[in-house]
């Protein structure tokens, strides 16, 4: 997981930019007439009964049931086979609280979802704003890339997380159950969330992987210190942040002195 400067300022600017956006779209007649006549747009020039089935296919991947199967699958393998604890624990946070996040949006927005009677199969439960098929594709997109950020294949990864985050956007429109305005809400928001996990993860969560209650002996027998030590050996000189090298704890450095900030 890469380490952001001022990442608690950022997280919570973007967060509060999606809240504002939510409660504008909601509340107000700015935005919600334009985010109908988008969805009814979509809805009426591209439904056919091939792509009906499509959608609704794609919808599913990104549900909660098909997420949380994804995500157990995706840490187990990373954990259990690969015997990666620390890659393990930062993907599982990483996908866990970018979509969870939404949660919060949506209690405090609490936006009505478009009406059924465009939906093909008709929503039920939570909230509208913002879209928590898409913050949980977004935060895979993000976890896969922080997993290829340093390989040739970073950009090819990039790009196919960004396909893969406007198809399930356009799917939630076109199965009528969201808004524009959700989807690209859900963005903000997975976004300012996994902005904050990083920052917590190295100036807290790092450093006391093997303190953690339960957590902790868990990892310790998959690996965790073999990782520390072969993520350690790849800095300069041995430094990964809130791991000491080889030469024991460095001096932070100025950008390690924001972490905490």
């Amino acid at each position: 997981m890469p380490y952001v400067r001022h990442w608690l300022r950022n997280s919570v600017l973007l967060f509060a930019a999606a809240i504002v956006l939510g409660l504008v779209a909601a509340h107000t007649s700015l935005i919600q007439p334009h985010d109908l006549d988008l969805d009814r747009t979509i809805q009426t020039n591209t439904r056919t009964g091939w792509l009906n089935d499509v959608m609704e296919g794609v919808s599913y991947l990104a549900s909660p049931v098909a997420g949380v199967i994804i995500l157990a699958i995706w840490c187990g393998w990373l954990l259990f086979v690969r015997r990666r604890p620390i890659t393990a624990s930062a993907t599982f946070l990483v996908v866990a609280v970018g979509w969870n996040s939404t949660q919060v949006a949506k209690a405090v927005v609490a936006r009505n979802r478009p009406p059924r009677q465009f939906m093909l199969d008709p929503e039920i439960g939570s909230n509208s704003f913002p879209s928590g098929h898409t913050a949980f594709t977004v935060a895979v997109a993000v976890a896969v890339y922080f997993l290829f950020r340093n390989s040739r294949h970073r950009r090819t990864v990039a790009v196919l997380g960004v396909c893969a985050v406007l198809l399930v956007a356009f799917s939630r429109m076109y199965v009528g159950a969201h808004y524009p305005t959700d989807t690209f809400g859900s963005v903000l928001v997975a976004g300012s969330a996994i902005l904050f996990v990083t920052g917590v993860w190295h100036a807290w969560l790092l450093p006391r992987l093997d303190r953690i209650p339960v957590v902790g002996p868990l990892l310790g027998r998959f690996g965790l210190e073999e990782e520390r030590a072969e993520l350690a050996a790849r800095q300069d000189g041995g430094g990964y942040p809130g791991v000491p090298g080889p030469g024991g704890p460095r001096r932070p450095g100025r950008h390690r002195r924001h972490a905490a900030r």
